[in-house]
């Protein structure tokens, strides 16, 4: 009984909010403490800047583990297959902002002359100082501060981007090989068939190799084995259905989980959340969005 009581209370100890302020376009927001919560090997189609705010984060990355304590920061470039867990008994803490591709290369272009795609060269930082301004951009949302959490969020990413940040350069690439093209039909393929995907072996034969070697040149693409990949695939389009006003069970059915609570449990595993409250979080964000456009109408200040 006493083991059980126990894990009831670790439980209740965690809290999510995954969420996104209407007058900061383009970045996504989540504060959280998890202790028995894992996230499953995923990866983003922006960037995750994170600062740990207490207890140790485990990272899984496709080079090796990092453990990161408080006042360590978090890179991760977009595309790049990742874990978290936690690095210690009590679970983590942490604020993360998820800004696009786009928010990130206007602050590159803004504050340096680059050309190309910027990414982070590292991935933990012990950067207090950065950790600090990562949550002050998320008090300034919480305050509904739109100036100073964009001021915020600007500062920080360029303060990141001086201490490591590099850029693709645009330079001339030599074609694909045969792998990597057959990676890229599978996996337009699967986008294609999101809800029905066909079996590892028709897949193979319909992109012109074996299953086997399909499997190798996709891994080596996009660092996750088919299936895993289509799992990330549906969650960020069932994200998109939810943006949209879609309904979970709605959602599932659309990108070809089984029911909802695949949707919810794959969902949670790689969000952060359950895709009710996301869902009940972006309502939120749309209804303040709407109701700030209808007294600006009004003629009230901006």
């Amino acid at each position: 009984m006493a083991g059980m009581r126990e894990i009831r209370e670790k439980r209740a100890k965690e809290h999510a909010r995954y969420w996104q302020h209407p007058r900061l376009p383009g970045v996504d927001l989540l504060h959280a403490r998890y202790v028995r919560h894992t996230f499953s090997r995923h990866a983003h189609d922006g960037f995750v800047i994170g600062a740990v705010t207490g207890g140790v984060e485990g990272v899984g990355l496709p080079r090796g583990a990092e453990h990161v304590g408080s006042g360590g920061v978090v890179l991760i470039n977009p595309e790049t297959p990742h874990t978290a867990y936690a690095g210690v008994s009590e679970g983590w803490s942490y604020r993360v902002l998820y800004p696009s591709v786009d928010v990130v290369a206007e602050v590159a272009a803004e504050t340096a002359a680059v050309r190309g795609t910027p990414s982070f060269g590292e991935t933990v930082l012990d950067d207090p100082e950065s950790g600090r301004l990562i949550a002050a951009v998320h008090r300034a949302a919480e305050e509904d501060n739109a100036l100073a959490a964009g001021t915020l969020l600007r500062t920080a990413v360029a303060r990141l981007l001086e201490r490591c940040g590099s850029t693709a350069g645009p330079g001339p690439a030599g074609p694909p090989g045969a792998g990597a093209r057959a990676a890229a039909r599978a996996r337009d393929l699967l986008m294609e068939h999101m809800a029905d995907p066909p079996p590892l072996e028709q897949l193979a034969a319909a992109v012109g190799t074996g299953p086997f070697a399909l499997l190798r040149a996709f891994r080596d693409a996009y660092g996750l084995p088919p299936h895993a990949w289509l799992t990330g695939a549906r969650v960020r389009r069932a994200r998109a259905l939810l943006d949209e006003g879609a309904a979970p069970a709605e959602a599932a059915a659309a990108v070809g989980f089984t029911d909802q609570p695949h949707l919810n449990r794959h969902f949670t595993r790689i969000v952060g959340v359950p895709p009710g409250a996301y869902r009940r979080e972006r309502q939120r964000a749309r209804a303040l969005g709407a109701a700030r456009t209808s007294k600006t109408g009004s003629g009230a200040a901006p």
